[in-house]
């Protein structure tokens, strides 16, 4: 088993194999820094949104909005801070215009998240919104119906306990979905009250990504949520746009 050390030393191979990586060449010609993810790196607690917005593209930082300034408030709410969890997204580039992730983007993407996954070693992940949810569940159902529910998923080499929660976004313009996501939260310091969840063995042998059929993630994408409301998951644009911050270092990530 690698040492905490270890496990850092290998978060910050994939934090700069992200940084410059071109697989996706409209994300790769229209961001402004990659959004690797950012916080504790060896957090019980692990959020995954959609993917960058505005904000973050420029400070090179997850969750910096007003998206991000109520997941903070939500987790004072239950007695947590930012310093105590790490915040991802499936996708480490904005999409031009705040667009949906496209399906090849996604697989593009996807095995940085699962290696953030397998080295922070989260015993809890709360998937936000769709996107996230539908990708870590290898399952079609939307975020309306599996909202708040705790199910142990299987994800690359890890169990975990997953539990699917509107995205901020959301709420922050719906008091109704608001109340919501505050109860969803309210069940969070008992899952992380429960033991990490059994571990499967570790094989050589190349494992499939997420417990679900090949592709189904793909299918899970692209399926139409029937009787479904719509939940937007649009990251609020600046009012005033400004130029670029500094490209975060390892420390700021929580990487050190």
């Amino acid at each position: 088993m690698a040492t905490p050390e270890q496990r850092r030393e290998d978060l910050k191979l994939v934090f700069e194999q992200a940084r410059g990586c071109v697989r996706c060449s409209e994300l790769a010609a229209t961001r402004t820094q990659v959004v690797f993810g950012a916080g504790n790196a060896d957090a019980d607690l692990m959020f995954v949104g959609e993917a960058p917005g505005a904000n973050e593209d420029r400070m090179g930082l997850p969750f910096v909005g007003q998206a991000g300034k109520l997941l903070e408030q939500l987790l004072g709410e239950i007695g947590l801070n930012r310093k105590d969890v790490f915040i991802a997204n499936v996708l480490k580039c904005r999409p031009p215009g705040n667009r949906d992730p496209h399906p090849g983007e996604i697989e593009h993407c996807q095995e940085y998240l699962m290696r953030q996954l397998e080295l922070i070693e989260p015993r809890v992940v709360c998937t936000l919104g769709n996107f996230a949810t539908k990708l870590l569940r290898g399952d079609p159902a939307g975020i309306t119906r599996v909202h708040g529910q705790e199910e142990v998923r299987v994800i690359g080499r890890r169990a975990v306990r997953l539990y699917p929660l509107y995205h901020p976004a959301a709420a922050l313009y719906t008091p109704r979905m608001l109340e919501v996501l505050r109860a969803d939260f309210a069940g969070i310091p008992a899952l992380l009250a429960q033991p990490a969840p059994p571990q499967p063995q570790i094989v050589e042998e190349a494992e499939p990504l997420v417990e679900a059929e090949p592709e189904a993630w793909r299918d899970a994408l692209a399926e139409a949520e029937v009787g479904e409301p719509p939940v937007s998951e649009e990251r609020p644009e600046p009012e005033e746009p400004t130029g670029p911050g500094e490209p975060p270092g390892p420390e700021q990530l929580g990487l050190f």
